[in-house]
């Protein structure tokens, strides 16, 4: 995996594949893990923090949250996103600071900018008090020599929704009515202090019981892993590590963008903007941030991922699904109480890799031709590729597309702007289509390769696919035994 955190990636790596392990011999017990992590950090020097006590406490938390737990005992979180207390705390806490270039001029505009009593005389130069400054920002923008430095922490620099904040020891803290679990603080932060919980001991152990479990791989998954490793090749893999089966999500792409066509038909006869529903943390966004919008504009059909599951369980009420692809929204999906028949469990693709690695198993390339999805499902994973097939549906439904106006938001800020333009009333459109990943799923916070990438061999991967139609493709699937809304109702 290309990340600008390799280090910790690899880190993670390596105790999720021994979790793993653990798990498939039935030895995962807290005598066991402690060998990990003593394994990791075995003293008497530290590795790479101040002292080997703290490593290990370190070590102890991503374990938990390799185990699916809450990275700290006796701190339980609903929220799939979690800190590391242990590994939080080198990040400065106060957001401004006064640099060398201050001459400590007469005029002292800082000092008299300041509405809290931040600011005070240092020996050689200003003073800001980080127990007093509330990060107005009033003092930087006075400042004539530009001797004021906004420096703010990775983790909340990345947050789209300002959900991280921290306490008076400097720790991170995220607010679970705020999170969307989004994940891109997780990548930001250069000590790997914030994770989210891992949910393949869940699946190993199903494995283990016997029972029927189904992969479904995201339609960003083509090109993850090179120009030779398609989805016949990952079925394969899958496979040989015990999976029943797997189902391309792609197709859930064909089935949502069905359903959204038929809404996006009848929002446009009333004159109504709509908003796409697939992106999980862009529904969150607007549960949590604009819930007016989320129940008059939100499309009330499902997302590909849960319309597959929905469709592996009508086959199946017995099936264990796992999703897989780079998204840490879908976890949340996953545990959602606002959709019906979701997921049972979602991974990363860094997650699937690490369960197949604790096997012995690589992904090789393989003869098998293998496509579900029509290609329009398929780019659901790229930013426009919703509102594109969408808008193919339409037209395979005879509707006339004419004069309809499309907003492709991809990216935390694009969203918000164009929620708070919606919520104005002055969002000049028919239709959003809303990814918080910048570049779309292909750009998701768990990918396995840069964006640029992932997109030449996906190009290459996708160009062999053929040209089926959307609604064709949809014949060959009894859309009639399950619902496509999230309320779990009929489409009428």
């Amino acid at each position: 995996m290309v990340t600008n955190d390799k280090g910790i990636v690899e880190l993670k790596h390596f105790i999720l594949r021994e979790v793993c392990r653990l798990a498939w011999e039935d030895r995962l017990t807290p005598d066991e893990t402690e060998k990990i992590v003593y394994q990791i950090s075995p003293g008497p020097k530290p590795n790479y923090r101040c002292c080997v006590y703290k490593e290990r406490e370190i070590v102890r938390g991503r374990i938990r949250l390799a185990e699916g737990l809450s990275p700290e005992p006796g701190y339980e979180t609903k929220n799939v996103v979690a800190v590391i207390p242990a590994a939080c705390d080198d990040c400065p806490i106060q957001d401004y600071f006064v640099s060398d270039i201050c001459r400590f001029c007469l005029g002292k505009a800082c000092l008299n900018s300041c509405k809290f009593g931040a600011i005070s005389p240092g020996d050689t130069k200003m003073h800001i008090d980080p127990n007093k400054c509330r990060s107005c920002g009033q003092c930087a923008k006075s400042c004539p020599f530009g001797a004021i430095i906004h420096q703010e922490r990775p983790c909340k620099k990345a947050c789209p929704v300002g959900a991280i904040s921290y306490n008076e020891a400097g720790v991170c803290q995220i607010d679970e009515s705020k999170c969307i679990h989004c994940g891109h603080c997780i990548h930001s932060c250069p000590f790997g202090a914030i994770g989210s919980k891992i949910y393949a001991v869940d699946v190993i152990r199903d494995i283990r019981a016997g029972k029927r479990v189904i992969a479904m791989c995201a339609p960003a998954t083509e090109g993850q892993f090179g120009k030779d490793i398609g989805m016949a090749a990952i079925r394969a893999a899958l496979k040989k590590a015990g999976f029943s089966d797997m189902a391309e999500v792609g197709i859930g792409g064909d089935m949502t963008a069905a359903s959204e066509a038929l809404e996006w038909i009848e929002a446009r006869k009333e004159g109504r903007i709509m908003t796409t529903s697939c992106c999980p943390a862009f529904v969150s966004m607007l549960r949590h941030h604009f819930p007016k919008i989320y129940e008059e504009n939100k499309s009330a059909t499902v997302s590909p991922m849960v319309a597959v599951n929905r469709y592996l369980k009508a086959l199946d009420p017995d099936c264990v699904t796992v999703f897989i692809g780079p998204c840490i929204a879908k976890k949340g999906e996953t545990l959602s109480e606002f959709i019906k028949d979701t997921a049972d469990f979602a991974l990363t693709y860094g997650e699937i890799v690490a369960l197949l690695d604790s096997k012995g198993i690589t992904l090789e390339p393989v003869e098998e031709d293998y496509q579900e999805a029509s290609i329009y499902g398929k780019r659901f994973a790229a930013s426009g590729g919703v509102a594109a097939a969408v808008m193919e549906a339409m037209q395979e439904m005879g509707e006339d597309t004419d004069g309809i106006r499309l907003m492709t938001c991809a990216g935390g800020d694009e969203c918000r702007k164009a929620m708070m333009l919606l919520k104005a009333g002055k969002l000049d459109t028919d239709f959003v289509e809303g990814m918080i990943c910048p570049g779309g799923c292909v750009g998701g916070p768990s990918k396995h390769q840069t964006e640029a990438i992932v997109l030449k061999a996906r190009s290459e991967l996708l160009s062999k696919a053929d040209g089926r139609k959307i609604l064709d493709n949809l014949k060959r699937f009894p859309m009639d035994q399950f619902s496509m809304q999230r309320d779990g109702k009929q489409h009428t």
